[in-house]
Order: structure tokens, then C-alpha cells, then sequence
């Protein structure tokens, strides 16, 4: 199951260039995969209130293709890609969602309108917030996740599929 979430390029994220920061892609993937977290129930404050752990990142890949510009309108997905008793790997992809708010000429055309500008896999890791070593994902955090495990033959690992 693939989560989407739109995000609009404003100034703050541009360069003195006018494209999007290399960094700031990093920090639309969060947004997407915080509300994707969201989606499914997971809120990660009121988490960390209830288990006393956290979501931390401890691996990023990514592989950039094209620039985003100014007023661009995004379009950041996220994916569950694999899950461990402590960690989630997440697919994430950063599309041009449309082109509506360019008035560049050189624009791609619409036929680009989802162009990939970046692509990329998060590592986060579930960890004590006291101490931050690594603990194992709560139960119910697990069974939030299993209509998103990428194969759904194979369970989460971590989550206990024997009944009482």
C-alpha cells in the first residue's frame, strides 16, 4: 500500500539557485512518512507518552534525478518496505505532482507531470527515548502495520500470529 502526501515548494526550501535544497528532501520524506504514520493511527507523541519510546532514523539512502522548483506542487510517497521486531525500512519517492503553478517556459510538459525527482529508502528504528538504545516496536504498532507489509503471506516479523 502506497501513501501519498502533497507538498508545495515555497521559498524556504529553494537555494540561492531557485531549485529545492538537496536537504529538504529529506524533510518532505518526514512529513509524508509522519502523516502516513498518522493514517494508520499511529501518532508518535502520544506514543512516546504511552511506551516511552520513539521513531529514530539510523539509515537514509537516496538518489536524486531532477530539480524541484519553486511553487512546484509535490507529491511524496511512502512505503513499507520491510520491518524487523525494531526497525521499519520505508520506500519513499518525491514526484512533480503538476506543473499548475509554473510560469516557466522550459517547463516539462504535462507528459512529466510525475516526473521522479527522488527516490529513496529511510531506516527508522524504535528505541528507548530515556536511554535510546533499541527496543522492539510495541504489539499494536506492529498490527497497525500488517495491511501495509509489502507481502501479505509472510507477516510482520516481530507480530505473533498464534492465537490464544
Amino acid at each position: 500500500m502506497v501513501f501519498s502526501h502533497p507538498i508545495r515548494v515555497y521559498w524556504e526550501d529553494t537555494d540561492a539557485g531557485g531549485i529545492v535544497f538537496y536537504a529538504n528532501y529529506l524533510k518532505f520524506m518526514e512529513r509524508a512518512r509522519t502523516e502516513w504514520l498518522r493514517a494508520l493511527g499511529i501518532e508518535q507523541q502520544r506514543l512516546r507518552e504511552q511506551t516511552g519510546g520513539l521513531f529514530v532514523v539510523s539509515e537514509t539512502r537516496l538518489k536524486y534525478h531532477r530539480p524541484a522548483r519553486l511553487d512546484d506542487q509535490l507529491l511524496v510517497t511512502a512505503q513499507l518496505q520491510e520491518s524487523g521486531s525494531a526497525s521499519l525500512i520505508i520506500e519513499q519517492r518525491v514526484l512533480l505532482a503538476d506543473m499548475a503553478g509554473s510560469q516557466d517556459e522550459a517547463a516539462p510538459s504535462a507528459a512529466a507531470a510525475r516526473a521522479l525527482l527522488c527516490e529513496g529508502s529511510i531506516r527508522i528504528g524504535w528505541v528507548n527515548a530515556a536511554t535510546l538504545r533499541p527496543a522492539r516496536l510495541p504489539a499494536h504498532v506492529l498490527q497497525s502495520l500488517t495491511p501495509c507489509a509489502p507481502d501479505t503471506r509472510h507477516p510482520i516479523r516481530g507480530l505473533s500470529t498464534v492465537k490464544p
